[in-house]
């Protein structure tokens, strides 16, 4: 008896072909981001002989340039002179270029011009990025769609994190990792230029937002004037500040306030399993979630959020088995991501308009800016105070997990009434 014979298709969602470039590009890209997100501040300080402080701080600076760069992206990506591509081959240029001049830093002052480079060049690429794969994807498929570029993303920054590990361990060369890192976004760029299209298409607006431009009211003011987004703004915010969690607050909380303070090993050990996770669930909790309208798919994602704060407050509560438990929470955390990633950008791309997909995108790519400025800062002081504040902290999180559900309720029932109101007067 022959064995059945697996086709691509059962595996991956049937997607336009640029979407599957893009995903290849990106996995690659990732790779090098890979290869120099951990090592970076190790380089710095012990290598370089920069102090913890200035590190961060020229670390952090990405985030202010950054947020400029989110507006320029949205703005160029809706405009018919930059257009999606083009700003997308920009962002790539200019990260190429950052990751140049971390190479040949030496001192606090060229760090920091690196990492403003590069919050330039991730600002510009994610408004871009989020917009062309809207364009390429019809509605129904936009969830797979992204989950399929994200799915990339873990697993290219996982590969390159171990061969960074891999290079650094064998042969010290931490300046090497840079110059990877701008190769990769170099290809990427070329794929980029070869192989994916232009996809803005300038429409003409409905009456009603051309009766506003006729007001000077621009395209910003437009998708602020948007009370979904804005309500999904407000829910989104939440989620990129649990997210910041993962990577600032929570290793430090295993390391110093559960019993047995976890050794760097036993953390890394439990993230692998994390990460993995992320990357094996990625495709089926999307297809899984394809029968759940978006507000319902982050409903799902925010209680996994929930249980996972519980179960990770626990665990610094109990003597024993905190390792199970941790262990738990992060995977909780896993299949909590790779149901909001997906899920939130195919919400903002389906309340756009065509034409303003890269602004109302490049508002969604700001809520991971104030998620990460805020939850790093609040995690941080949260863990210099006593034990009791730290188990406040975490039964806080639970709470606002059910203000989050709250609000997506509201947002739920009213896009299924404006959509009901619609098809009506149709």
């Amino acid at each position: 008896m022959s064995l059945p014979k697996l086709h691509l298709s059962q595996l991956f969602p049937n997607l336009d072909r640029q979407i599957l470039i893009l995903a290849m590009g990106r996995l690659l890209s990732q790779t090098g981001t890979g290869f120099t997100l951990f090592y970076a501040p190790i380089f710095f300080v012990n290598q370089v002989g920069l102090s913890t402080t200035s590190v961060g701080i020229a670390l952090s600076s990405a985030q202010i340039s950054g947020i400029i760069a989110r507006f320029l992206g949205g703005s160029f990506s809706d405009s018919q002179f930059f257009g999606r591509r083009i700003t997308l081959l920009l962002s790539l240029i200019i990260s190429a270029l950052a990751s140049i001049v971390m190479a040949i830093a030496n001192n606090f002052y060229i760090v920091a011009i690196g990492n403003l480079l590069l919050g330039l060049g991730t600002g510009l690429y994610w408004p871009a990025m989020e917009a062309i794969v809207a364009d390429l994807a019809v509605a129904t498929e936009r969830k797979e769609a992204y989950a399929v570029t994200r799915l990339a993303d873990n697993l290219g920054l996982q590969l390159g994190i171990i061969s960074g590990g891999i290079v650094v361990n064998s042969t010290g060369a931490y300046r090497a990792l840079f110059i990877v890192d701008s190769i990769s976004f170099l290809i990427f760029a070329g794929v980029i230029y070869l192989a994916v299209k232009e996809t803005y298409k300038p429409v003409k607006l409905k009456l009603k937002i051309e009766t506003e431009r006729k007001k000077n009211t621009n395209g910003w003011l437009l998708a602020l004037s948007d009370r979904n987004l804005i309500i999904f703004v407000m829910v989104n915010v939440f989620f990129t500040f649990y997210i910041s969690q993962i990577h600032s607050t929570i290793p430090l909380y295993l390391n110093n306030f559960v019993s047995g303070n976890f050794s760097p090993l036993i953390i890394s050990y439990i993230f692998t399993v994390h990460t993995a996770l992320t990357v094996i669930f990625q495709l089926p909790v999307a297809r899984k979630l394809r029968n759940f309208s978006h507000p319902q798919a982050l409903i799902i994602s925010a209680i996994l959020w929930g249980l996972g704060f519980l179960v990770i407050g626990i665990a610094g509560i109990i003597e024993i088995g905190n390792i199970l438990l941790t262990t738990l929470a992060l995977s909780l955390f896993a299949i909590a991501i790779i149901s909001y990633t997906p899920s939130a950008s195919a919400l903002v791309a389906d309340l756009a308009p065509e034409s303003l997909r890269g602004i109302y995108l490049a508002i969604n790519a700001q809520c991971w800016a104030i998620g990460y400025l805020i939850g790093p800062l609040l995690g941080g002081l949260v863990l210099d105070r006593a034990e009791i504040v730290v188990k406040i902290f975490w039964l806080s999180m639970v709470i606002s997990v059910g203000i989050a559900v709250g609000i997506l309720q509201y947002l739920d029932c009213k896009l299924i009434s404006e959509n009901l109101a619609n098809t009506e007067s149709n």
